[in-house]
């Protein structure tokens, strides 16, 4: 593992059997932290360690989740549970500070993105929290090598009090790109858990697997090498290291319950960035050090050698006892039908 301010960033030295059949992809996960309220910053952040991943001939570029507009950990906006749901002042003024660090897409935090991705070749997946009007969600972007925008996943289901801030994505935006490099999607932190989605990332026939998070713990490696395992895949998972010294200091920005704990340098998210293969096999990480470039050489032959085990939507699906549904279009709360168009020249 590397720090960034050190040497360059980890390449995993194992021997996969790699042969000129089969394309070697070199992917690179990003562990770093937000500039938290400074949505310039960051991206002029994420533009400085894109450019030193490309240097290192990186292909495949991934942020941790919410890396653009910031995961507000430790912060509960104000909000208590009782006979009535109460939300503070201080509490609103926190969540209107943080909506006014997301950003819109498409806007023109998505186009200097874009514009990276072209800059550098690299396909780049980015953790953004997306403003659409006065709502808010926890989304992965997907640009290709030639600078454009593919699209986005927004994340079906936060976890426990993001729930307050975060709207919840629906089955039109879990998609997987075709792309030279491979076919690429994303799960995002605790949705990983949910098995039916995976499945559907699955039989859309996901070869390179992105799950940025939040979730520094033990167990969570645990879960990585399952989904590679599972899905036959590689997984790229990236999280932020994080120091208090990040986030505004209080009263601007509180850690409930902990603050008063808490000095300038203490951790509050570890990391725990890794890259595993479909043999579930560590290429690189889990790094706990600092902020750091976790890179490896993705032999996409190991897919195929994975599959010949277990093809969990193939040979080891059994479809006449277990199938899944997937609604994939959008989920409207208003939708209007057009009215016929009145004679030209009439007031509107």
């Amino acid at each position: 593992m590397a720090r960034l301010a050190a040497e360059g960033p980890l390449f995993a030295e194992v021997d996969m059997g790699a042969d000129s059949s089969a394309p070697t992809v070199r992917a690179t996960v990003v562990q770093a932290s937000t500039i938290f309220y400074d949505t310039s910053a960051t991206l002029d952040k994420a533009e400085r360690l894109l450019a030193e991943a490309a240097g290192y001939g990186s292909q495949l570029v991934m942020f941790p989740e919410a890396f653009v507009g910031g995961y507000p950990r430790g912060s509960n906006f104000g909000v208590s549970m009782g006979m009535t749901i109460a939300r503070t002042p201080m509490g609103k003024e926190e969540f209107r500070k943080y909506h006014a660090s997301a950003i819109d897409i498409p806007g023109p935090e998505v186009e200097r993105l874009a514009g990276m991705a072209g800059k550098y070749k690299v396909y780049l997946v980015m953790g953004v929290i997306e403003r659409d009007g006065y709502t808010l969600y926890c989304t992965v972007l997907f640009f290709d090598s030639q600078g454009r925008y593919l699209g986005k996943h927004r994340k079906l289901m936060p976890t426990a009090l993001e729930r307050i801030i975060w709207g919840f994505g629906d089955g039109s935006t879990i998609p997987v790109f075709e792309t030279p490099i491979g076919k690429i999607g994303a799960a995002i932190c605790w949705e990983n858990r949910m098995p039916l989605l995976r499945t559907a990332m699955y039989a859309k026939g996901i070869e390179i697997y992105c799950a940025p998070t939040a979730d520094a713990s033990d167990v969570w490696q645990a879960s990585m090498t399952h989904i590679a395992l599972e899905g036959g895949c590689f997984v790229l998972s990236a999280n932020q290291f994080c120091r208090r010294k990040d986030y505004p200091p209080p009263p601007d920005y509180v850690f409930s319950g902990i603050e008063e704990e808490l000095n300038p340098d203490s951790v509050v998210c570890s990391g725990g960035s890794v890259i595993i293969s479909p043999s579930g096999t560590v290429l690189a990480g889990p790094n706990y050090d600092g902020e750091a470039l976790i890179s490896a050489d993705l032999d996409l032959g190991e897919i195929a050698r994975a599959k010949f085990d277990f093809d969990v939507v193939g040979h080891y699906s059994r479809p006449e006892v277990l199938s899944l549904i997937v609604r994939d279009h959008p989920a409207m709360p208003v939708t209007f039908t057009s009215a016929p168009l009145k004679p030209e020249g009439s007031h509107k």
